[in-house]
Formats: C-alpha cells, structure tokens, sequence
C-alpha cells in the first residue's frame, strides 16, 4: 500500500481556485480552528478521527491539515488503513496557509 502523499498549503490553495474538489479535513484542537479554517473544511479533531471518519467520503481526493503536518500525517496514516486511497497531507501546514479563512462555528 502506497504513502500517503504530501502536498504543500500553495498546491491545495492553486488546486482550490482551479475549481478542483477536494475533500479537506482539519484535524486541529477547537481553540486553533477558531482562528480561521480553509473555506469547505470539516472539522474533526484528531483524537475523534477514530470514531467519527466514516463522516467522510472515501471515494473522494482527501487532503488532510493540522497546524504544521504531523498530526495530519497520523490522521493520513490512520485513514489510509481504513481503506482511504486518495490522500494527501498537507506537510506545511495551515503555518504556510495563504489563501482566504472561513470562521469557525461548533
């Protein structure tokens, strides 16, 4: 089985404006996704992915944002042996994130 994928915050914000779909999800904790999500986001914290991933569409591209790349690298990890096949983590991070923020509410 192969790796997840790696794609940086400018890869995912240039596919985004190019009308591309793509299923995003943010594994950060509610007080970092109060400052701003990636518009379309859904957010589900990474120690709740376990229980709440079928919320998700395996059948979709699925790029997956924390902070900076390490939790959503374990989200990817964990996804993947799920049967996920279409994921990417965005190894940068919402640090590197240029684009517009959607607010969030619980």
């Amino acid at each position: 089985m192969a790796k997840p994928r790696n794609i940086t915050a400018e890869e995912v914000l240039a596919r985004l404006d190019r009308g591309d779909v793509l299923q995003i999800l943010d594994v950060r904790e509610e007080s970092e996704v109060t400052r701003g999500m990636i518009p379309g986001a859904m957010h589900i914290r990474l120690p709740e992915v376990e229980e709440r991933y079928e919320e998700l569409d395996p059948e979709l591209e699925t790029v997956v944002v924390c902070r900076s790349g390490r939790r959503s690298r374990s989200a990817c990890n964990f996804l993947q042996a799920k049967g996920f096949t279409n994921l990417l983590n965005m190894s940068d991070g919402m640090l590197a994130w240029k684009g517009e923020l959607e607010e969030y509410y619980p």
